[in-house]
């Protein structure tokens, strides 16, 4: 319904739909309060995000009469940019919550309470895309709200410097990943944000194999380990685990931007795209996503 629905009712229900299964799958083991209060933050958070696009979808019914993609794409020319920002804006709050990105990102690192599997499901390919996915769906719309697009742009520097930072620090496996997410999805944020629609999406393609590559092999550890999560109580594991040593370092260096793997590729092509915009808020972009390109290579190593 998120996906393949042709107007942004029907969007809304797949979107909420989508923040309802998140919630059940995070609270899998609600035998564990932590569990249980990781699921409601995230519903709550999402619920924000709700509310936001359900407004935005009936400013857009009330300026243009209509809710469909096509209808709304062929009259947004008839919008002022102040009606068109604030659409916008309507719509991005939504995205940032689904995405997990400042500053609706808490809920995100808790998540982590879900059983692995359902780590990599949701951080991989399904929820915290969907923001980028509806950013660019609605992108002839945005094209008539550019401040709203730099705000994007701005959003996913400060999300992809703050989440890769704190990265470092964490000490639970999980939550490692689960930050990386965050960050690479602000590199999406970017990449649509200077309108280079296709880079956020093809980042957002490569991005869902090596995370739910990382996830799952992070689970794996885990299970062999019984349970532990503490990366101070790992290390000289590629002897017992060789096979997922293999598979995590690739994912590693995929998610690093390494080439010739496809995360390589896809970075390259949103830093290129921040370089060819030729703005002040392309280099700033650009500088930034190259800077914590560079700091992720070293941690991964």
């Amino acid at each position: 319904m998120l996906h393949c629905s042709q107007h942004l009712v029907l969007l809304l229900a797949g979107w909420g739909l989508v923040g309802l299964s998140s919630y059940l799958l995070i609270g899998f083991w609600h035998h564990k309060p932590s569990a249980v209060k990781a699921a409601k933050k995230a519903f709550v958070m999402n619920a924000i995000g709700d509310v936001g696009i359900a407004v935005g979808v009936f400013l857009l019914f009330v300026d243009l009469g209509t809710v469909s993609y096509s209808g709304i794409f062929s009259e947004a020319g008839r919008l002022s940019e102040t009606q068109a920002t604030i659409a916008c804006l309507l719509l991005l709050v939504g995205a940032l919550a689904k995405s997990a990105q400042l500053p609706l990102h808490t809920w995100l690192p808790d998540a982590m309470e879900g059983p692995t599997p359902i780590s990599a499901l949701i951080h991989a390919a399904t929820m915290v895309t969907a923001g980028v996915y509806l950013i660019a769906r609605m992108n002839p719309l945005y094209h008539y709200a550019p401040l709203v697009l730099d705000l994007i742009v701005l959003i996913g520097v400060a999300g992809l410097l703050m989440a890769g930072f704190i990265a470092l620090v964490q000490t639970d496996i999980k939550r490692i990943i689960a930050f990386s997410t965050m960050s690479q999805i602000a590199y999406m944020f970017v990449g649509v944000g200077l309108t280079a629609y296709w880079t956020g999406i093809f980042h957002l393609f490569t991005h869902a194999f090596f995370k739910a590559l990382l996830f799952l092999g992070a689970g794996l550890v885990i299970h062999a380990l019984n349970g532990e999560q503490d990366i101070r109580n790992m290390g000289g594991l590629k002897r017992q685990l060789p096979k997922v040593w293999f598979v995590m370092l690739i994912g590693a260096l995929a998610l690093s931007g390494v080439f010739p793997f496809s995360g390589g590729f896809s970075k390259d092509a949103i830093l290129g795209a921040a370089l060819a915009d030729g703005t002040a808020i392309g280099w700033i972009a650009y500088v930034a996503g190259l800077d914590r390109k560079s700091t992720r290579l070293n941690s991964s190593h």
